[in-house]
């Protein structure tokens, strides 16, 4: 018995709706409606196949990882060791080290801006970020700012369609700036940036580039070294993988240079009474246990995403994105956000007098699951003069069927609420 993922068949001839039977929670009603899941910008649903994997991980194998010379040690290390191949193949890293397991985006940029920010930022030093931003990728660079006497620069969002302003890039990309980290697809525009441009523009001036790939890695494919970034992070939880999961690639020299993030087990090589000698990336930054069923579930869903094909689901979602946009475009009082063409993944909108969380609790009276809210990003909806936005983001399991029946209970509640 062995927890190594079972090979998953070609899966890119199936069609949507077949695809949608591998995962059982969408197979239930929510109030007396069949469920319309539209919310996987904030979590994706997950394939029978990773739920399997995850259970035989612990029904057969689970022991500590590393540590034991046992039958079950070893079984769990060679699996977990799996998954960070598989991973590495999955960005397209140079070497399996430059592929660090964390819990999800949000530590991965805490890693970033506690270990590598304070050795390598200073007092006057400048941060760049963009105004479209996650808080996951604002407020850890606020506290590192904020240790350092450090200062935040950002490149402006031009409009209510997400383009960054490319001149102000040139005028910002100063001697100062040290690090520049930003989405590659917004969580609120659905805009894809054009992130190895700005990577190689950033790194002609030696400043460190770090890549927000949270919305992206479960939707198209992402290639580090065609991006050309220094670090890359995104969460498991979005790509059919678990909760609490997530990677961060950085390339093997950054790595090095960065020390450890979390003290303890495990990452260290020798511990005296007065110092310890820290592992080698990735073994630095992966203090204690580790989240062993997290990997192992990550690993399938990196298969099944491989399996159905990342260029196949970009093109299924973009088709979504557009039937949503045009759908919503008919509707009267309907402001959209987001390139009008281009967009991956979801689409955000506002109704002038419904507010987004009423919208919300309407559909879920229907059985469709959307977002109402900030999405993560304040800073971002104050500037455009928001309080607040409906999101409605798709994955590989979701029909046009179930984006028609969005876009007439959206109209719905345009009458309701009149």
């Amino acid at each position: 018995m062995t927890s190594h993922p079972r090979p998953l068949p070609d899966l890119s001839k199936r069609d949507w709706s077949s695809l949608r039977d591998d995962f059982p929670i969408l197979n239930q009603q929510v109030k007396g409606h069949p469920l319309v899941y539209l919310d996987s910008g904030a979590s994706a649903q997950r394939p029978s196949h990773v739920i399997e994997a995850i259970s035989r991980y612990y029904e057969h194998d689970h022991a500590n990882v590393h540590r034991g010379t046992h039958a079950l040690s070893e079984r769990s290390t060679a699996a977990f060791e799996a998954a960070r191949d598989r991973a590495a193949a999955f960005f397209n890293a140079k070497r399996r080290e430059e592929i660090v397991f964390t819990r999800g985006a949000t530590e991965g940029f805490n890693l970033l801006a506690r270990a590598w920010g304070d050795a390598h930022i200073h007092e006057g030093d400048t941060i760049l970020l963009t105004e479209m931003e996650h808080h996951s990728n604002l407020v850890p660079w606020q506290m590192l700012a904020e240790r350092k006497k450090a200062r935040l620069a950002f490149i402006p969002v031009t409009g209510l369609d997400g383009a960054l302003d490319a001149d102000a890039l040139d005028r910002l990309l100063t001697p100062e700036v040290k690090v520049f980290s930003f989405t590659h697809v917004s969580n609120v525009f659905g805009c894809v940036n054009p992130v190895a441009d700005l990577c190689r523009r950033a790194r002609a001036k030696g400043i460190v580039t770090i890549v927000d790939a949270a919305q992206s890695a479960g939707h198209l494919p992402v290639d580090v070294q065609e991006l050309g970034c220094d670090f890359l992070v995104c969460s498991g939880h979005k790509m059919l993988g678990p909760t609490g999961s997530g990677v961060l690639y950085g390339r093997y020299e950054m790595l090095e240079a960065t020390p450890p993030f979390h003290g303890g087990g495990e990452m260290i090589e020798i511990v005296h009474f007065d110092r310890s000698i820290y592992r080698l990336p990735p073994g630095r930054f992966e203090a204690g246990t580790p989240s062993i069923a997290e990997a192992i579930g990550l690993h399938v869903a990196m298969d099944y995403l491989d399996a159905v094909g990342r260029e196949r689901i970009h093109k299924h979602d973009a088709e979504l994105v557009a039937l949503a946009r045009r759908g919503l475009g008919e509707l009267p009082k309907v402001t959209l956000l987001g390139p009008a063409q281009g967009g991956t993944g979801l689409v955000t909108f506002v109704i002038d007098g419904v507010p987004p969380y009423d919208l919300s609790t309407f559909l879920d009276g229907r059985g469709i699951a959307i977002r109402g809210g900030h999405h993560c990003t304040m800073p971002l909806h104050k500037k455009l003069g928001l309080n607040a936005s409906a999101r409605a983001s798709f994955h590989l399991y979701n029909t046009h069927a179930e984006v028609e029946c969005f876009l007439e209970a959206v109209e719905d509640a345009i009458r309701f609420f009149g």
